[in-house]
């Protein structure tokens, strides 16, 4: 006698996406707050900070309980699937979104503030690039491409291939390959994310490039700021995904939890790429 076909899982209502929700506004507000030096700022930051980790921590739990307990069939994995690849293709749109604001403000908005009838409310503004924008006194240096953020750039490179060495390692049942593939992965993650605050604390007591260095400042942190955050998240993923390897949750035949991951990985590898021609290099 056979058994019946097992049913498609469906979790019960979780209460993590509103713990995410309210960690996401905090972290907006202390941000908001401590940007126009507020008092809370900090507070708010810090509680954003610990809400979002107690999300992460609980809800990658989850998911991995129920991954281990058999839950997670074949129509389940197809539609992590596809639910990974929209949530990426809305990645791709956020980013889009950003570079262009930011071409749009120097293709279109600064040449035209320099020409016909704008001459008459901001005389002797050329429009050139970089620039603060009209009626705007801030000094700054813009931030060269050929120092650390080239070194970033190899950084993030480095990690794209380590983490396809170890998704090989994984593929072809060399659990030491896998592990170490992913550890180094980690490492490169924490150097770009620690060389990357090394280049801000530059930017903001060495160079005058800061928040209120009018569009270019706007543009530069918002973009290269948004992308750290997204190696930060990564890199604690990647940081998850070594700590289930290492207990053995993963086979040659199936690792999604894993496969996510990477393409993530890769993802911001892309976004950075484009980011050191756009932002810094061009």
């Amino acid at each position: 006698m056979s058994l019946p076909p097992k049913g498609y899982y469906l979790p019960a209502p979780s209460h993590w996406p509103i713990v995410g929700s309210i960690a996401l506004f905090l972290l907006a507000l202390g941000a908001t707050l401590a940007i126009h030096n507020l008092a809370g700022g900090g507070f708010l930051l810090g509680a954003g900070a610990a809400t979002l980790a107690a999300m992460l921590f609980g809800w990658f739990g989850k998911v991995i309980g129920e991954s281990v307990g058999g839950l997670h069939d074949a129509q389940v994995e197809a539609s992590f699937r596809w639910g990974m690849a929209w949530f990426i293709f809305s990645e791709v749109m956020f980013f889009a979104a950003f570079f262009g604001a930011l071409f749009y403000g120097r293709v279109v908005a600064v040449p035209d503030l320099a020409l016909g009838d704008s001459r008459l409310l901001w005389p002797g503004y050329a429009g050139g690039w970089p620039s603060a924008g009209p009626g705007l006194k801030a000094v700054f240096t813009p931030m060269a491409a050929w120092g650390l953020p080239a070194v970033n750039t190899l950084v993030l490179l480095s990690s794209g291939a380590t983490v396809t060495w170890a998704h090989w390692g994984l593929k072809l049942g060399r659990p030491w390959q896998l592990e170490l593939g992913l550890t180094l992965t980690v490492l490169l993650g924490m150097s770009f994310i620690a060389l990357q605050a090394s280049e801000y604390a530059e930017a903001y007591h060495h160079m005058g490039l800061t928040l209120g260095a009018g569009i270019y400042g706007a543009t530069f942190f918002m973009l290269t700021g948004f992308h750290g955050l997204h190696v930060t998240l990564g890199t604690l993923m990647l940081i998850t995904i070594l700590g289930r390897a290492r207990v053995g949750h993963f086979t040659p035949e199936r690792h999604f939890a894993f496969e996510a991951v990477s393409w993530y990985w890769h993802f911001v590898d892309v976004v950075w790429l484009l980011l050191f021609v756009f932002v810094y290099w061009l």
